[in-house]
């Protein structure tokens, strides 16, 4: 912690506070992500901590660092937000899964963001935390479990230090622990990291590629190859779920702009640590296409083992996505 930066902050000086927090801005964004699915109610809650850190710095006592304390301002803003929310939509056909509130977290804002301190406990790789998986699984735990789990497991706070941040006992926090690991990762088995395409790599640009001109040519069977055999399509926060290759093929086969894959345009992105694409729907009447929502797509080695939809054209900005492109 730098004392004089911390001394000309509670003076009233902006730009010294400014320098105190910005190192941890993008960290702090990404842990309110982990914890409530939304970027953009992300965005929200890191402007409420730092406004919150702003005008309670007479009251930092310096026992713990800056980190830490903006982390406590920032979690608790969150669970406070999933007490006072009661948003959540549903949806139709094919098997219903539990809804989840999920949105897409481009990659290009996880540039800045820190691995886990050296030394400290973190039981989740940087890369898997932000895993679309893995934070579709923390939904469906209660906050206060989401909550401590991502403190102790993704971001390696000691049980005192979660207990501090949450004004509850140690024990509370251990006991509390082990009941979201249970819950959780029989949600999310250990992945199995020899299987999946490295980021990035030959094997994930190809299988991507592949699956981006095989959808825009309306090629279904083409698709359906490039699927593993327990593949999923979803579509947060809706409940539909679509299993396995063939249902797969069927369902855009009839449902997509009914069936009409060749009027889609997709633009490469990536989010959540996987490749993804903007996808625009041609527009009848006029030479351009339309935003219409995000695909994320999980790899493995052998082929795409998840297709995620997000309907959702509010995240295109974070994404540096136009609102329509031009058709020829």
């Amino acid at each position: 912690m730098n004392a004089t930066q911390l001394a000309r902050a509670r003076t009233g000086d902006e730009d010294a506070f400014r320098e105190l927090t910005d190192p941890y801005r993008r960290e702090l964004e990404v842990h309110c992500y982990r914890i409530l699915g939304s970027l953009q109610d992300a965005e929200d809650l890191l402007q409420e901590t730092l406004l919150a850190a702003w005008r309670a710095l007479d009251q930092f006592e310096e026992r713990a660092s800056v980190r830490a304390w903006l982390y406590r301002i920032a979690t608790n803003r969150c669970l406070n937000a999933l007490r006072d929310s009661g948003r959540r939509p549903q949806a139709p056909e094919a098997r219903r899964a539990e809804p989840v509130w999920l949105q897409p977290y481009p990659d290009v804002l996880l540039e800045t963001v820190a691995d886990p301190e050296p030394g400290l406990e973190a039981r989740y790789e940087a890369r898997e935390s932000i895993s679309l998986a893995f934070v579709a699984g923390l939904q469906h735990l209660p906050p206060q479990q989401r909550a401590i789990l991502v403190l102790r497991d993704v971001l390696g706070f000691r049980a005192a230090e979660a207990a501090e941040m949450l004004d509850t006992s140690e024990a509370a926090v251990n006991s509390t622990l082990q009941r979201a690991r249970t819950a959780f990762e029989t949600r999310l088995p250990a992945a199995d990291r020899e299987r999946a395409a490295l980021p990035a790599s030959p094997r994930e640009r190809e299988l991507a590629g592949r699956f981006a001109d095989a959808f825009q040519s309306g090629d279904i069977d083409g698709i359906v190859a490039l699927l593993t055999k327990d593949a999923s399509f979803t579509m947060p926060p809706e409940t539909l779920e679509v299993l396995g290759p063939d249902a797969i093929g069927r369902f855009l086969a009839t449902v997509p702009a009914g069936g009409e894959l060749t009027r889609f345009r997709f633009v490469a992105t990536r989010a959540n640590g996987q490749p993804a694409f903007g996808f625009y729907l041609c527009d009848r009447q006029c030479p351009i296409a339309r935003a219409s929502g995000i695909i994320v797509l999980t790899l493995e080695r052998d082929g795409i083992a998840a297709i995620t939809t997000f309907h959702d054209t509010s995240v295109f900005p974070h994404f540096g996505l136009p609102r329509t492109l031009p058709v020829r």
